[in-house]
């Protein structure tokens, strides 16, 4: 059974972003991982919030002040696709609702289309 998450700021994001589906948060690398439905729409790490974007997404996040998620590997500085929302959606649902949307637009967007089966020649 896992544990039950007790990190108040996790609990506190996932009830900010559960206006666009249950939330489940799992450890992950040191920090948390949050998704949707089974997509993942969110991290945690340091403390810090950051949600899903892509190339069509990211202009939006960058017009409103957020910060990319960039972590350090062998030396390197790698950057994600992931994106803090502006301070003030931490404080409501209703205002992190379009970030939590964007940030499941682009999870949704991200995932690979299923194969399709091609019919058996006869």
């Amino acid at each position: 059974m896992p544990k039950p998450i007790t990190d108040p700021f996790v609990l506190h994001a996932c009830e900010m972003l559960s206006c666009v589906g249950p939330c489940v948060a799992k450890r992950m690398f040191g920090g948390w991982g949050i998704s949707v439905d089974g997509m993942n729409i969110g991290l945690i790490a340091w403390d810090t919030l950051f949600l899903k974007t892509n190339a069509e997404t990211e202009p939006q996040w960058l017009a409103a002040g957020g910060r990319p998620f960039v972590f350090e590997a062998k030396g390197k500085s790698t950057q994600l696709h992931y994106f803090t929302p502006p301070e003030e959606t931490l404080e409501s649902p209703a205002l992190m609702r379009p970030w939590a949307q964007l940030a499941l637009t682009a999870a949704v967007a991200a995932r690979t289309p299923a194969k399709t089966r091609r019919p058996k020649k006869p």
